[in-house]
């Protein structure tokens, strides 16, 4: 959630709780975001206690910057590099891991990232920005059942194979370089609505998935 710009982590109380902080223990916050379960954690942490924090959103690592606590390691991974990780910090064990999956809404109102139909912007969608194809270069270039396999794997719309088909019509006269692009070939190609959906929400979800690899992400830790 977001409240004037600030973003309030949901469920925090109950998903800290869960980890049964003791004092002198070592935590692992695998999805910083913007900070707020790290925060709550370092509140229950004693002096002897340690977080080790990942994100692998280079705007999430900087904003750990406004945390000045020794007991904090903020590391710009993704927490499918949690063993790495642990292994340079020369960290053997933990006392608790804490996830907070998907897109957080710091993402989706920053209109530059490109998550979000609500807003003109470049078609990127890539959580780590420092690398990585964007969603604009792939749209660009896969062919057209691979996009609607993703569409339709990632993104449950049943459209997927008109969405696919206009994609490639429309790339063909000019790229696809920005979410409103996106967006407006969504609503031609998804025939029927839902009510309180945008037709591009599908869509948009399921690029979103694929180009930042988060299930595959997700199988590798489990």
């Amino acid at each position: 959630m977001s409240n004037a710009g600030e973003h309030i982590s949901v469920l925090l109380q109950g998903a800290v709780d869960a980890l049964n902080i003791r004092p002198d223990g070592v935590y692992l916050d695998a999805t910083f975001g913007r900070g707020g379960h790290s925060r709550e954690i370092l509140a229950r942490l004693g002096s002897a206690g340690r977080l080790i924090a990942l994100d692998r959103d280079p705007q999430a690592v900087a904003s750990a910057g406004g945390i000045e606590d020794v007991r904090l390691s903020m590391v710009h991974a993704a927490f499918s590099k949690l063993a790495e990780v642990l292994g340079d910090l020369q960290v053997e064990s933990v006392d608790g891991v804490l996830f907070d999956l998907g897109v957080s809404s710091p993402q989706l109102d920053e209109a530059e990232r490109g998550f979000s139909f609500r807003f003109d912007a470049p078609l990127d969608m890539r959580m780590d920005t420092s690398q990585g194809m964007t969603a604009a270069d792939w749209l660009n270039q896969a062919e057209e059942k691979e996009i609607a396999q993703v569409v339709w794997n990632y993104g449950e719309e049943r459209f997927a194979r008109q969405v696919a088909r206009a994609i490639v019509k429309a790339r063909a006269l000019a790229p696809i370089d920005t979410t409103r692009q996106l967006a407006s070939i969504c609503a031609t190609a998804v025939r029927t609505r839902e009510r309180g959906q945008d037709p591009a929400t599908r869509t948009f979800q399921a690029v979103r998935i694929f180009i930042n690899r988060e299930l595959e992400r997700a199988a590798g830790w489990w």
